[in-house]
């Protein structure tokens, strides 16, 4: 980063701690970085200039005392930056950089989309549309106050974004474990509330109101039916059904 009108740099130390060594290279991990900055870089800035969202950082510590996003860069500081503490409250002895969310309604970028049916079917509000741009997932994660969910760690350095998570798996049932255990879901399912297709609410539906949308065959043999509050698609238990309790239970096991 270049100085300020020709002024000297500062440098400082940086530590990076746990998960947040997945965004630097190989060799920068689990180690003392310096760099050089102009005297009114933020820590923010400064953070992120490694490629560390700061929707990923928990707790910063500048020479051992807590520290703001907000805060200037001090010369020949030591930074150290922690990930958010799981099993440990911190709010009383540090800024609350992030509060943690207490509603889980998620947004996902396109690279998500099979993640995003998968959170439907566990009953959360997640919204998903593959021609999103970048600017309007922030604009609506900010406006909404979602969380959004992302393959992308410069997304989350966008300042609109305040709740963020990179997700690290790969494969669609993983990253859903994963989406679980990070944000302590596993008491908050609600399996097939919502709609796969468009995150409408289910509600359940008289078989004679829907007698004339769903197959003959299927009324013959169906006594159960949900209705999308929103697009109005009609589910029931059939084999399909079946297979996606069967994922669910899946999800359940081995979440925990």
């Amino acid at each position: 980063m270049a100085a300020d009108n020709g002024a000297k740099e500062l440098e400082l130390t940086f530590r990076f701690y746990s998960l947040l060594n997945d965004f630097l290279p190989v060799w920068k991990r689990q180690k003392e970085i310096k760099k050089a900055f102009g005297k009114h870089t933020t820590l923010k800035d400064a953070i992120e200039s490694f490629g560390v969202p700061h929707t990923e950082i928990g707790l910063i510590l500048c020479n051992s005392l807590p520290a703001s996003f907000e805060q200037k860069v001090i010369d020949g500081a030591l930074v150290s930056v922690f990930p958010h503490f799981k099993t440990i409250d911190i709010g009383k002895l540090a800024p609350i950089l992030f509060e943690r969310p207490k509603q889980f309604k998620f947004i996902l970028d396109v690279h998500l989309g099979t993640l995003a049916r998968y959170l439907r079917l566990l009953g959360f509000d997640t919204l998903y549309n593959n021609s999103y741009s970048d600017e309007q997932l922030a604009d609506i994660a900010y406006a909404e106050e979602r969380i959004l969910l992302t393959r992308d760690p410069g997304l989350l350095k966008r300042k609109k974004v305040k709740q963020g998570y990179f997700v690290r798996a790969i494969e669609p049932r993983l990253q859903a474990i994963e989406i679980i255990r990070e944000f302590h879901l596993k008491e908050k399912l609600s399996p097939f509330g919502r709609c796969l297709r468009c995150n409408g609410l289910l509600q359940s539906v008289n078989k004679i109101e829907i007698k004339n949308v769903v197959p003959p065959k299927v009324c013959e043999t169906q006594s159960s039916f949900l209705k999308c509050q929103h697009c109005g698609k009609i589910y029931w238990p059939g084999s399909h059904y079946h297979r996606m309790k069967a994922l669910v239970l899946w999800l359940k096991i081995h979440a925990y």
